[in-house]
């Protein structure tokens, strides 16, 4: 069984940067998995933000294309969301998600990130 842990979250101010950091254990093929951030605020439903394949393919949502990079430690079981430029409507809950080869989904617990001055 997956188990996902998410840390990096926090209050910043407008214009800041934080970097997310979600590391997987119970797998030794986390190369296999296709990773995501998704965020969620209350009241809406669970949105995504990035992803990275399995061979370093990039996806992002327009709202924070230019401004979030993910990456991918496979050493590491790691993978993470570098967030600069960040807005007030970047304020959420930041989820992480490994799929599996077979379309199984594990997600981790959240991390609250406010961005306000």
């Amino acid at each position: 069984q997956v188990q996902l842990e998410e840390s990096g979250g926090g209050l910043v101010q407008p214009g800041g940067s934080l970097r997310l950091s979600c590391t997987a254990t119970g797998t030794t093929t986390f190369n296999m998995y296709f990773m995501s951030w998704y965020r969620q605020t209350p009241g809406k439903e669970r949105e995504l933000v990035a992803s990275i394949s399995e061979e370093n393919r990039l996806n992002y949502a327009d709202s924070v294309k230019g401004r979030f990079t993910i990456s991918r430690d496979n050493a590491l079981n790691t993978v993470y969301l570098e967030m600069n430029n960040l807005r007030p409507e970047d304020t959420a809950v930041y989820y992480c998600s490994a799929e599996s080869w077979i379309s199984n989904v594990f997600w981790g617990r959240g991390t609250q990130v406010t961005v306000s001055a």
